[in-house]
């Protein structure tokens, strides 16, 4: 029986998250077996045998202290339970915010990276043409073209120093993760960063970038097409210092940004995707599934995007089938987000069958019309569509999302199609053994820290540079240069935090929706915060008892 309360114990400690967070060694409280005994309340639980107590110091100390460690080492890899792996479905819809489907009687969709879901198989296009034509139209020099895109160089949400050239991964505390800042292609090393920020990790992002992650100094990769534009931007970074030329690194950063907007601008994009919309556009038949099963169910629906109308048309037609805009109550094309959402100035223009516009004044929005440009407040005075009942999904956390939640209070969905890889790298065993160690290590640190001797030093610094080689390890298990999308080492992303604050909801495609009832009701998991984490296992590494459930880990000593 004990055996089995010790794996249930350590399978509820596992799911909740382990180690509970840094607190000071000084205010921690201290129960025998945890080091010398310091201020705070004591430990609360009460073992089943009291333990040794520690050494005193020297030798004696230092081999306690390893002992503590195989106990530890030993303890995780036997009761690590198997269905930990696999615990998360990349088929999943994830909750910030508790929302009800049964409240919402309109759903909203943005076209590119929602609707239609793109192949890999683009980013390298996109890459190829914009560094075309930087040779060709902006007289880059011919070197360039040596460069192929790295689809494993960069992730999305990296931030840009345009005046360092710097490509950065930043956290939600506004730390730029070290080991993961690159010049060109090349990493830069921790202590020139931290030199060129003033001798710190922190970037003033308040002074440097703005809401929306577009600012005179730092700019924010927010959208899957931004993967070919940093590759890009690497590339020409790269090559412009291995070769000793110097440049203006605005001109350069300008030069890019708008090689790859020509990219969009000429068509270049929609014409590829149009010759074959088998190869690029992916889950069609899911998408109408998801449509149809709305509509059946009395939702309205409608669409708001950037693309243009022949292109939307092309793609639906192929997803949906020629009856596609039947599906839809509004259809609004060549949106200009964001601005729609925060410009009144422009109005909506009707749209021919052949793109051609009308110049009638557009007293209301019909079903099965097309309508050019507009803002959201003539689109919320004719539609009636208001606050919570409305739920509208896209990829881009600023520009679709943002300013809906903020200033509108409409529900939001967010997709994104990292989460489908990142969770089933999660879910393998070569992670969870990975950062289950790390957080029973942290946790060792944490506690044994009280011990300053000589021997006890070394001690901790050994396991400190484990702990260290853990994280590098982690990391490289997303990607080998800027890690997972979601975390720096431990904090979340500088995405991660705009993810929660814009988003009701977040899953990898729209087709999620069909593992739910249209009724369904969800709910945020209820995780700890630091003042909390005592109550949520995080003293398994010590035994300490916080919880009634650990007693049977009182042995661990």
């Amino acid at each position: 029986m004990a055996g089995t309360g010790l794996r249930a114990s350590a399978r509820r400690w596992l799911l909740c998250g382990g180690h509970g967070g840094p607190r000071a060694a000084s205010s921690a409280p201290s129960c025998p077996g945890c080091g010398p005994p310091g201020p705070g309340a004591p430990c609360p639980g009460t073992p089943r045998s009291a333990p040794s107590p520690a050494p005193a110091g020297g030798a004696d100390l230092s081999a306690h202290l390893w002992a503590r460690y195989q106990d530890m080492r030993k303890l995780v890899h036997d009761l690590l339970p198997p269905e930990v792996c696999s615990l998360l479905n990349p088929a999943a819809i994830y909750a910030n915010n508790e929302i009800s489907l049964r409240d919402v009687e309109v759903y909203g969709f943005d076209y590119d990276y929602t609707l239609a879901q793109y192949a890999d198989a683009l980013h390298p296009e996109i890459f190829t043409a914009a560094r075309d034509i930087l040779i060709e139209h902006y007289k880059y020099p011919e070197g360039i073209r040596k460069y192929d895109y790295n689809p494993s160089f960069a992730i999305r949400g990296l931030h840009y120093d345009i005046q360092k050239s710097l490509l950065m991964k930043i956290d939600a505390f506004h730390y730029v993760q070290l080991g993961t800042a690159y010049r060109g292609l090349q990493p830069v090393p921790d202590e020139e960063v931290i030199d060129l920020y003033g001798g710190t990790q922190h970037i003033p992002l308040y002074q440097m970038s703005g809401f929306y992650g577009k600012g005179p100094s730092i700019k924010q990769f927010m959208d899957i097409f931004s993967l070919p534009e940093m590759a890009l931007l690497s590339c020409v970074v790269d090559h412009f210092l291995g070769h000793g030329l110097e440049f203006d690194q605005a001109h350069l950063y300008k030069d890019v940004t708008d090689a790859i907007r020509d990219v969009h601008v000429k068509g270049l994009m929609y014409q590829w995707i149009e010759r074959d919309m088998e190869k690029y556009i992916l889950r069609g038949d899911e998408t109408f599934a998801v449509l149809s099963r709305l509509v059946a169910h009395g939702k309205q629906l409608f669409l708001i995007t950037n693309s243009p109308f022949s292109f939307v048309d092309k793609g639906m037609r192929h997803m949906v089938g020629p009856d596609w805009r039947q599906l839809f109550d509004v259809v609004i094309v060549q949106a200009d987000k964001p601005s729609f959402f925060t410009d009144r100035r422009k109005p909506f223009r009707k749209l021919d069958e052949k793109g051609s516009l009308h110049w009638d004044r557009i007293t209301r929005l019909e079903k099965g019309k097309i309508y050019r440009q507009g803002n959201l407040f003539d689109f919320l005075r004719l539609t009636e569509w208001r606050g919570p009942r409305v739920l509208y999904f896209g990829d881009h956390l600023y520009s679709d999302l943002a300013d809906l939640m903020l200033r509108h209070g409409w529900r939001t969905g967010a997709i994104i199609p990292e989460l489908e890889r990142e969770i089933r790298i999660i879910n393998t065993e070569q992670y969870m053994h990975s950062l289950t160690w790390q957080q029973a290590l942290t946790g060792l640190l944490e506690r044994m820290q009280t011990y300053q001797d000589a021997e006890s030093k070394q001690v901790l610094a050994a396991w400190m540079k484990e702990r260290q080689e853990l994280r590098y390890i982690t990391k490289a298990l997303f990607n080998a240069q800027f890690g997972s999308i979601f975390r720096t080492f431990h904090n979340p992303t500088y995405f991660s935090r705009r993810l929660v604050r814009f988003s009701d909801l977040y899953m990898a495609s729209l087709s999620c929706l069909l593992n739910y009832r249209v009724d369904f009701t969800f709910y945020p998991r209820r995780t700890p915060l630091q003042h909390e984490a005592p109550l949520w296992m995080d003293q398994l590494c010590t035994g300490c008892m916080k919880t009634p459930f650990l007693g049977d880990m009182a042995h661990i000593r």
